[in-house]
């Protein structure tokens, strides 16, 4: 299929197939501490994503020095989920997208309901659409 310009510039298919849902969460102020321990943030992303359908792939996470946050990354079967702390500023930024029929949705209600922000905000996008 050819792709053709859209007026903002991008590129797409001129036939669309849906590709799933994105759902992006910014979640601020959440304990400092918290954002910090990067076995804990895997734990309960992980078991997030399990509890609510989701299959995993493989996962990799890393530390950054000293009071640094943790990025950490899972491949799913149905796409992927990630997340970005920083913990200087009590925040950290999610996104889990799902090509399946597993919903990301319930999965950053559970990550609020442990994390306990001050504020979230969340746009869920559907992909390919």
């Amino acid at each position: 299929m050819k792709p053709t310009l859209t007026q903002s510039g991008s590129t797409r298919p001129t036939k669309l197939a849906p590709a799933g849902r994105h759902a992006l969460a910014d979640f601020h102020g959440v304990c400092p501490e918290l954002l910090q321990d990067e076995q804990r943030l895997m734990s309960l992303f992980t078991e997030a994503l399990e509890r609510h359908g989701f299959h995993q792939l493989g996962q990799q996470s890393h530390k950054f020095p000293g009071p640094g946050g943790v990025t950490g990354f899972v491949l799913l079967s149905e796409s992927h989920a990630a997340f970005h702390s920083y913990p200087e500023v009590g925040f950290i930024a999610v996104d889990v997208f799902s090509c399946g029929m597993a919903d990301p949705a319930p999965v950053i209600q559970a990550l609020c309901e442990v994390f306990q922000p001050d504020d979230l905000q969340l746009h869920v996008h559907r992909r390919g659409h």
